[in-house]
């Protein structure tokens, strides 16, 4: 449930006054290291490591493949502040406590928000382990983390999703892909809640109504973000391929290999946009 605005007000100001104490406000570019980015968090010069749990408000991740700690640093010379691990709604969260994290970032003065994540693979064209730069997204968790009072300070009541993710940094990881020979396909990302995979009918229903890839992540974050101004990309990695004729189990333990074997070639990719932004 989303809190009355002086509660939402107090709870965000509250963390983001604890994190500037501990970390500074230095940084504009900010990092969700979902699965496939973890690693990232090792390139990174880290000044300051912060655990979730040490962050008055800040849930829990409890899933195996997230650590759970905020760290900031500089990464190509950049100043960034890293989710390295982050939250959802099968876990039982609210919309508001899964996107709770974007609003403090944002209060810091984030101004631009990288995310990566996993996501099972719909178009034919993609195979596994391939990176798609998302373009656009489909929101099927059946919640909206703007649900409930609006704090004005934050946006507006309704805002614009005509563009959700930023095209200028788009054609830099394009342009980055390019120069380093990667194959980047671009595409929808469709949301839904999770935490089990679709089922065959599921899958041939989501690429007919336009989904290239499913997830169970990352849209809430963009909205609450997009809500604050602040600029968003996100890149994918398809961990299996969702192919509804030829359709084959999948395990979670295959699927984070897949991550782990294309997080060095996203990890690249995703320091290439950063350095951009210098």
């Amino acid at each position: 449930m989303t809190p009355d605005i002086d509660t939402a007000q107090s709870l965000v100001q509250t963390a983001a006054d604890t994190l500037r104490a501990r970390i500074g406000d230095g940084a504009r570019v900010g990092l969700i290291l979902g699965t496939g980015l973890g690693k990232l968090a090792d390139e990174i010069e880290v000044r300051e490591s912060v655990p979730y749990g040490e962050i008055p408000g800040f849930p829990l991740s409890t899933v195996e493949s997230h650590h759970g700690r905020l760290i900031a640093g500089t990464l190509r010379g950049v100043e960034v502040v890293a989710m390295q691990g982050r939250f959802h709604l099968y876990e039982g969260y609210s919309a508001w406590q899964v996107t709770m994290p974007v609003r403090v970032l944002a209060t810091l003065g984030v101004e631009t928000l990288l995310i990566s994540n996993a996501a099972g693979g719909m178009n034919p064209l993609y195979r596994r382990g391939d990176l798609m730069l998302t373009t656009d997204h489909i929101n099927l968790q059946g919640v909206n983390p703007l649900t409930g009072p609006n704090v004005d300070a934050w946006g507006p009541r309704f805002p614009d999703m005509s563009e959700p993710y930023d095209p200028e940094l788009r054609a830099t990881a394009e342009a980055a892909a390019l120069e380093r020979g990667v194959r980047l396909q671009q595409g929808v990302y469709v949301a839904v809640e999770g935490p089990n995979l679709e089922t065959r009918a599921e899958y041939r229903f989501l690429r007919q109504i336009g989904a290239d890839v499913v997830g169970m992540s990352t849209v809430p974050e963009v909205i609450v973000a997009r809500h604050h101004g602040v600029r968003v990309m996100a890149i994918s990695v398809i961990t299996d391929e969702c192919f509804p004729d030829a359709l084959e189990a999948v395990s979670i333990p295959e699927i984070l290999a897949a991550a782990a074997e294309a997080e060095p070639t996203l990890t690249a990719l995703m320091g290439d946009v950063v350095a951009s932004l210098a």
